[in-house]
């Protein structure tokens, strides 16, 4: 519409000045070597138009003449390119599909086209891992190198060739190549992080999951929440090694994940073991009130050098306190009230969880208490054999697997983030919470042997020195019927030491 408008008002200006000429008449004299020319104004002015018309036309048709040559090399490029995209677009589509054949002979096609063009690259290197032919692949994602512009899509395709074939090192080494050319790209960093995770270098792995949060390849609580498992990891590696070191990634694991057991257990010990009581307890009871763990309470009991078992059971009754429903805050303040000799304390700590919430290790502290208050033992027999048939204790799982640590990754699946804190659904409650480990109690008990009995105290198990290894067992044991003392034996049994659970 508006080039419309322009012509239209082109014409009415050009029709109104040569109107304005006609109205004013008038002669022009020309006069050259010899020869001389008169005509009116108008008409000079139509002549000297037509000659400019004409010589533009000369001029076009001239450079028409002259580059046709580039013209029609142009068209034929053009053409050339327009089959290459064509290939490239087959090919990818054929490439998607499963189809080799296609693939391969679209490849070929795009090569004759456009040769260098970077998706012909990446075409034929896929034509060629589709066929199976990974050593063109390799070639070519090598030759790619090259250039810079497609220098980072050969090291993901380096990369990925390497994991195919085996070669995590390599894996490795492109995967650093192509984070030192782009640190924006985020598949080198995920690639270092799960080689990292696989080899063990928590430090490493909680430095690359700082990069990739920084360079917003991870939301801020993944980012943390990673970052705080690294960390919780690195601090219990090198807790004896490097306490320094320990305690400062404890410490920043615990301020992104509070809820990290290890985490706390870890810098509530180191900074018990400095004096610093005020501190570990703030991080361990508030780990505590989210997830209560023995190890938490261990450390929480012996925060404070020097401290007596009724100290320690005054510390531990706090702390039971922040989470009194729960089990393992009964376990804990029984254990201690059993270390002071508190006998009426333990069975008031374990009293709300004898019937619905019995569990093993209940079972067998309420066995203890028995001997070590009474020195009854129908009623210490009794109780293990509930232990038997009771409820198991919480320990470190992943993917339905038992584990004797935790790790911040899964043994089993190599998933991030998966071992739990639970109840196990079928197998062993861990080596601290074995069958083998109640018979050894019972002879104990049955014996009468002080010792024994003294070593199986929890209060006792707790300074860290190890069980001794119990000889084979040949007793009959009946769970269901404590005093049938005269079944037939059972399948011997040889007990591990009991720890305690996780």
């Amino acid at each position: 519409m508006v080039r419309l408008i322009l012509f239209l008002v082109s014409v009415f200006l050009l029709a109104s000045g040569l109107a304005w000429l006609a109205d004013r008449p008038g002669n022009v004299l020309l006069t050259w070597e010899g020869y001389e020319i008169e005509t009116s104004v108008f008409r000079a002015i139509v002549i000297l138009g037509l000659l400019m018309g004409a010589a533009v036309f000369v001029w076009s048709l001239v450079r028409q003449i002259w580059s046709s040559p580039a013209i029609i090399s142009r068209q034929l490029t053009r053409r050339r390119q327009q089959r290459g995209l064509d290939a490239l677009s087959s090919g990818m589509i054929a490439i998607g599909a499963g189809d080799r054949a296609s693939a391969a002979r679209a490849a070929i096609q795009a090569r004759k086209a456009i040769p260098n063009e970077p998706l012909t690259h990446l075409l034929r290197a896929q034509a060629a891992q589709l066929t199976g032919d990974r050593a063109t692949a390799r070639r070519i994602f090598e030759a790619m190198l090259g250039s810079p512009d497609t220098e980072q899509l050969g090291l993901r395709g380096l990369y990925l060739e390497a994991r195919r074939e085996g070669e995590p090192e390599a894996a490795m080494q492109f995967a650093e190549r192509a984070a030192r050319i782009n640190p924006r790209l985020g598949w080198p960093l995920e690639a270092q992080f799960e080689m990292q995770l696989k080899t063990g270098n928590w430090a490493g792995a909680a430095d690359t999951v700082a990069l990739a949060k920084r360079n917003g390849h991870l939301e801020r609580p993944t980012a943390d929440r990673r970052r705080a498992l690294m960390l919780a990891a690195e601090a219990l590696r090198i807790e004896d090694s490097d306490p320094d070191k320990a305690l400062a990634a404890a410490i920043e694991a615990h301020a992104l994940a509070p809820d990290l057991i290890s985490a706390a257990a870890v810098g509530g010990r180191i900074l018990a073991a400095r004096g610093q009581t005020a501190k570990a307890a703030k991080i361990i009871q508030r780990t505590w009130s989210k997830k209560p763990h023995p190890d938490l309470a261990a450390a929480y009991a012996y925060a404070r050098i020097g401290d007596s078992p009724h100290d320690r059971l005054d510390r531990i009754k706090q702390l039971a306190l922040l989470k009194p429903h729960d089990v393992e805050s009964g376990v804990a303040w029984a254990g201690a009230a059993l270390e002071a000799r508190e006998f009426r304390v333990a069975r008031h700590a374990l009293q709300p969880f004898l019937k619905e919430k019995l569990t093993r290790r209940v079972a067998r502290l309420m066995a203890r208490i028995e001997i070590a208050d009474k020195n009854d033992a129908g009623r210490a027999r009794e109780w293990i054999a509930r232990a038997a048939t009771a409820a198991r204790d919480p320990v470190w799982t992943a993917d339905g697997v038992v584990l004797d640590a935790w790790s911040p990754v899964s043994p089993i699946t190599a998933t991030l983030d998966t071992v739990e804190w639970r109840t196990p659904m079928t197998g062993p409650d861990g080596p601290g919470d074995t069958l083998a480990a109640e018979i050894a109690d019972l002879l104990a008990i049955d014996n009468n042997d002080p010792k024994t009995i003294e070593a199986s105290l929890p209060g006792k198990a707790s300074t860290g020195a190890p069980a001794a290894n119990t000889k084979e067992l040949d007793r009959p044991i009946a769970p269901d019927n404590p005093g049938a003392d005269d079944e037939e034996p059972v399948t011997q049994v040889r007990p591990t030491p009991a720890n305690g659970p996780g």
